[in-house]
């Protein structure tokens, strides 16, 4: 992912002029999102919908923290000897232990995503204001190494420029 801007305009003429202009660049931007009335949502933009990117984080989370806690139940019981599930037998004893590490991994993969906090968030709840005073929205996302073309955003004369990330 590469740097990313949020243009905020208040004509949608212009943000369909800033699009075209900002389309037709060379190299192109890796991602240009219209947001606002008529256009896409911002709940469905994960750069600006909090909730989304969480939900999103704990899926990724999930991926490494499930197995990972499925085979920290498994050696737990093989390590340790206990026999709290003697009732399943020596392999069913160790399945169970697997299981409820798997479980663990599960839950905390919501605990990690939800304890993650942006700081961009200050950010985004200006620009959700900015939005909801009717204004319209443009995503920039240009690929690394690539400069935000600052002249050709101000050519839109924009109300406000606000920098999401800058990698």
């Amino acid at each position: 992912m590469g740097s990313s801007v949020v243009v905020v305009v208040a004509e949608r003429k212009r943000l369909r002029q800033l699009n075209e202009q900002l389309s037709q660049l060379t190299p192109a931007p890796q991602r240009l999102v219209a947001i606002g009335q008529g256009e896409t949502d911002i709940a469905e933009v994960a750069d600006l919908n909090p909730a989304l990117a969480r939900r999103i984080r704990q899926r990724r989370m999930a991926t490494w923290l499930i197995p990972f806690g499925f085979f920290a139940g498994l050696t737990f019981t093989f390590i340790t000897d206990l026999d709290t599930f003697a009732f399943a037998g020596p392999i069913g004893s160790h399945l169970i232990g697997g299981l409820l590490g798997l479980g663990s991994g599960w839950m905390g993969s919501f605990a990690a995503a939800a304890s993650v906090s942006s700081d961009v968030d200050d950010r985004v709840r200006a620009l959700r204001n900015r939005l909801e005073e009717g204004n319209w929205l443009l995503l920039v996302e240009m690929p690394n190494g690539v400069e935000i073309p600052w002249t050709r955003l101000q050519d839109g004369r924009p109300k406000a420029v606000v920098r999401l990330n800058d990698n």
